[in-house]
């Protein structure tokens, strides 16, 4: 068995991971810094499968850690971006109604974005709406100008070369298996048994991250569900239909906002994603099964009571996964000349929700610290635009 030493050490090597990991680099700089990820790569899972927008904070309740975090890290990031030349763009975005209800709740979400310190925001008419996006039949439509774009994998990758830089490392295929205390320093168990100590330790681990903090003895009442997005992409000779971003009007219900147009930044348009619930944490097919994750689910009495409630909004979500008909005629009510023709199937993203016993979706960012380590517990949307200012709250818990 082979022990080491440092003096930090980061479990997840998404983009929380790093930007916690760059953090401490920059607050320490002469530590000794360990990313420890399961995967062969840093981004595997939640960072490398989201759809890559830089969110402005329009949406966030003001005063809520997730308003907070978006718009400090909107900024960071952004200056992350110039500063290692990677390549982001601000294009900004359209909301569009679909009908008369929507345009109503359209402008609380407008009156929101300026209670959270948005610039810019603006209602534009039917003229002004085929000016930004052709395609688009809408009598008016909110735009937004702080919406970007960016690739997560890309800034993941340099966020930890940077917080490595001088003793530390980055090792993948390193699974925690076991945690504790001894003689005053934390330290964690892989699965190849070695045992690596720290003076502290933080979790970053996204779609397993109410299973470690479980081990430290942090249930807090939540546990992490799956929900799978499935993406659509225009052909290659059907992306001229899209120029910037294009999002519906989404349902205050739920934190899931909707199917919608993204450019990405290689130039490709994705279509989506819905949220289905997965019977597979790390499982991206439509079939994926894993015996234990479903049953982690399943038997928690805060998903049974979050499906009671919420049935049917979860059955139409179920067509869009598997029916392309179905998928279309959501699109279509954004972009009515859209054909079937136009979209091929995509990838898939899994996003760790917390969920409480009471079966409520738990809405803002959880960082509770255990007696072994700190732990973020739920970060789903915005957490990748947020994540250098997420960091800084990690770095307060310290």
């Amino acid at each position: 068995m082979r022990n080491k030493n440092y003096d930090f050490i980061i479990v997840g090597g998404g983009i929380i991971g790093a930007s916690a990991a760059y953090k401490l680099k920059v607050n320490f700089p002469k530590s000794k810094i360990l990313v420890i990820e399961k995967e062969v790569q840093s981004s595997a899972h939640q960072t490398g499968r989201n759809s890559g927008v830089i969110h402005s904070g329009l949406y966030y309740t003001p005063g809520s850690l997730k308003a907070k975090t978006c718009i400090n890290g909107y900024h960071q990031l952004l200056k992350f971006c110039l500063d290692e030349n990677i390549k982001h763009e601000i294009c900004g975005k359209l909301i569009v109604p679909k009908n008369e209800s929507e345009l109503q709740k359209l402008e609380s979400i407008s009156k929101r974005g300026l209670e959270n310190g948005l610039a810019g925001i603006r209602f534009v008419d039917k003229k002004e709406v085929k000016k930004i996006e052709p395609y688009i039949h809408s009598t008016n439509a909110l735009h937004v100008p702080q919406t970007g774009i960016v690739d997560y994998r890309e800034m993941t990758k340099k966020l930890i070369t940077r917080a490595i830089v001088d003793k530390g490392s980055f090792r993948t295929n390193s699974r925690v298996v076991d945690m504790g205390i001894t003689s005053n320093k934390s330290f964690i168990r892989l699965s190849n048994d070695e045992v690596i100590f720290s003076e502290k330790i933080i979790f970053c681990a996204g779609l397993q991250s109410d299973r470690l903090a479980k081990i430290d003895g942090l249930s807090d009442g939540i546990q992490i569900v799956p929900f799978r997005g499935d993406y659509y992409q225009l052909k290659n000779e059907s992306r001229f239909k899209v120029k910037k971003l294009i999002y519906p009007v989404p349902n205050p219900d739920f934190p899931f906002l909707g199917v919608h147009f993204t450019r990405m930044i290689d130039g490709t348009v994705e279509c989506g994603p819905n949220a289905v619930f997965s019977f597979s944490r790390e499982g991206y097919n439509r079939t994926s099964f894993n015996f234990r994750d479903s049953w982690s689910s399943l038997s928690f009495e805060g998903t049974r009571k979050l499906f009671a409630s919420n049935w049917r909004f979860g059955l139409e979500e179920y067509k869009l996964a598997f029916l392309k008909i179905k998928y279309l005629a959501e699109l279509r009510k954004i972009m009515p000349n859209l054909e079937a023709s136009d979209l091929v199937r995509g990838r898939s993203g899994i996003r760790a929700q917390a969920v409480d016993k009471k079966g409520n979706l738990v809405d803002d960012f959880v960082i509770k610290k255990g007696r072994i380590g700190i732990h973020v517990l739920n970060a789903p949307s915005p957490a990748a635009t947020a994540s250098l200012a997420i960091a800084d709250e990690i770095m307060n818990h310290l």
